[in-house]
């Protein structure tokens, strides 16, 4: 199997067609197919096809999703590209230690990159479970987004490609049947309600609650059969 197939684009609220061209030329020069788009502003575009310099397959089977959480169902790690690092932020490497962890996970894998001018918003980076930074000059950071696709993909496909690593990364989302996104996220949705039903969580003032117990779990990487003790465990709760 080609772990290339394995890995997913996803482009967040993208401005300019011409940088989803840009991807998709950046993608299928190292090798990568599958790109996922939330909510682009201009797309189909005439732009984005003659920046893609004959990557034009890649954009026609490119799947345009309606939010981040469709972008990723099926994924078993979602990795956020990122330059900026938040106080709340999960587990973090360069792009090289990110595809070494990609590439060790057997189900799919995301790599999420932000709008061209805010980046990803707290609320994209809540759905992911490692960060990558790619370091640049401190003093001028803003990186072109296609460039940014560019570095990842060379990094994918060096690690797959190239000379093996000297030590196989640990990888906590090397299961035999990992929690997929959308299995994780159901089971936050069903955490957040039985807290706030047993008056734990005040839904009125959340505060950081959500945000901590979400990176709590992430650091676990939950399996699947975990994911359905703990829905059991709730359930349970939600019945007395």
């Amino acid at each position: 199997m080609n772990k290339l197939d394995q890995i997913r684009i996803v482009l967040c609220q993208t401005s300019h067609p011409g940088n989803i061209g840009s991807t998709a030329r950046a993608m299928k020069t190292m090798g990568l197919t599958d790109l996922r788009l939330v909510n682009p502003l201009k797309f189909p575009h005439n732009e984005a096809d003659m920046m893609s310099a004959g990557a034009t397959d890649i954009l026609e089977a490119a799947q345009v999703c309606d939010s981040l959480e469709q972008a990723l169902v099926g994924c078993s790690l979602v990795i956020g590209l990122t330059a900026r690092r938040r106080e709340l932020s999960h587990q973090a490497g360069s792009p090289r230690e990110a595809a070494a962890l990609a590439i060790t996970t057997e189900q799919q894998v995301a790599f999420v990159f932000g709008n061209e001018t805010s980046g990803m918003s707290n609320e994209e980076l809540i759905r992911c479970q490692y960060l990558a930074h790619i370091p640049a000059n401190p003093d001028y950071s803003s990186l072109n987004l296609a460039s940014a696709v560019q570095i990842m993909a060379y990094e994918l496909r060096m690690a797959t490609h190239g000379a093996p690593p000297v030590e196989e990364p640990k990888n906590p989302y090397k299961r035999i049947k990992p929690a997929t996104h959308d299995e994780i996220e159901g089971f936050y949705r069903h955490l957040e309600q039985t807290l706030v039903e047993i008056g734990y969580l005040n839904p009125a003032e959340p505060k950081r609650l959500m945000s901590r117990l979400r990176r709590l779990f992430t650091r676990a990487g939950l399996q699947q059969e975990e994911v359905n003790i703990l829905r059991g465990v709730l359930k349970a709760v939600l019945e007395k």
